[in-house]
């Protein structure tokens, strides 16, 4: 069975958006590969972070996902953190990796620009520590969006090089490309819906009239129907196809193309059926929340079969570089 190993960053406010593009994915290939699904801290701190949530936002995140569907039983769910062959591996792989192929990544250029406080090295790496992430358990395959191609393909020139160097010890994963379509802002469609924008997100917190209430807002488009859909319906569609029976969408579309569509009613089905969705996974969450130490349990458990399989690849590769000590 083949390996895919995937990261989610604990950034607190996981929305529908986060749901649709990685965790809902994330559920359905646990049952189809070798799954190792890690909550990655390290990476949370390459930008400005408070340091007394952290702990709090990995195990939240945690619930979380295990209350979306996945199975510790059926997948390896760790922090990356308790792995600590994560960061000497980025370490190893920094030190065969350009200066150059950092600065060229767009995410890079994106986030430093909005640094206050100035760009830090860490900012600047994050692309080797996701290579490491990755090539530590040897995946052979990598759930991406449009957004993390560039980082992939970076990690194969990492492996690529590393394989010229010291011999062919880690394989050059392959993207699997999500299907998931791009959830915009419900108050601007026209960009990415984000937590960091008051109105623009709906949480997987939120309550079911907090729900309806911010799908009532969303923003709709002026001018006739029947034609090409503007940015905010077709935005309001896009979570109708994610959330609602395939029956339901095609009569709105059908209401859409002969020019009857009520966006009242569009709404109103539209924030029912996401209601339906994320309360059990809410209500659950809280279930599993309430019992802290069971949850700490299960991570721990993930983290030590993560650390297993990353230390035995560790000692292959620190043999091959050279490094002939033990680790004590």
């Amino acid at each position: 069975m083949q390996r895919v190993f995937s990261g989610i960053q604990p950034t607190g406010n996981i929305h529908i958006g986060n749901y649709l593009g990685a965790i809902r994915n994330w559920v359905a290939m646990q049952h189809q590969y070798e799954s190792l699904f890690c909550i990655v801290d390290y990476h949370a701190i390459t930008v400005e972070y408070e340091p007394q949530l952290l702990h709090e936002r990995v195990m939240d995140l945690a619930a979380t996902l295990i209350a979306s569907g996945l199975d510790p039983e059926q997948c390896t769910l760790f922090v990356q953190s308790s792995v600590p062959e994560h960061a000497e591996l980025t370490w190893l792989l920094t030190c065969i990796t350009s200066i150059g192929a950092l600065e060229r990544m767009t995410q890079f250029k994106d986030k430093a620009e909005r640094q206050k406080s100035g760009v830090f090295a860490g900012l600047m790496n994050y692309p080797v520590l996701m290579a490491s992430d990755i090539l530590i358990y040897k995946a052979e395959l990598v759930p991406v969006g449009d957004d993390q191609i560039q980082h992939l393909e970076l990690t194969r020139e990492i492996a690529r090089r590393f394989n010229t160097l010291f011999g062919e010890i880690l394989p050059e994963p392959q993207p699997i490309l999500t299907k998931a379509a791009r959830i915009m802002a419900l108050n601007d469609p026209t960009s990415k819906m984000s937590k960091s924008i008051e109105g623009s997100y709906i949480a997987l917190d939120d309550d079911d009239d907090t729900i309806r209430k911010k799908i009532r807002r969303a923003v709709t488009d002026p001018g006739p129907q029947g034609g090409e859909m503007g940015p905010g319906v077709k935005n309001l569609f896009t979570l109708l196809e994610a959330f609602a029976a395939p029956e339901i969408v095609e009569q709105f579309r059908s209401d859409y193309a002969n020019e009857s569509l009520r966006y009242s009613d569009l709404k109103q089905t539209l924030g029912d059926a996401i209601v339906e969705k994320i309360a059990p996974i809410r209500e659950r969450k809280a279930e599993i929340l309430a019992k802290p130490d069971q949850l700490m349990e299960l991570l721990n458990a993930g983290g030590a079969k993560a650390r297993k399989i990353a230390r035995e690849n560790m000692v292959e590769i620190r043999e091959a570089m050279g490094f002939k000590m033990p680790v004590l």
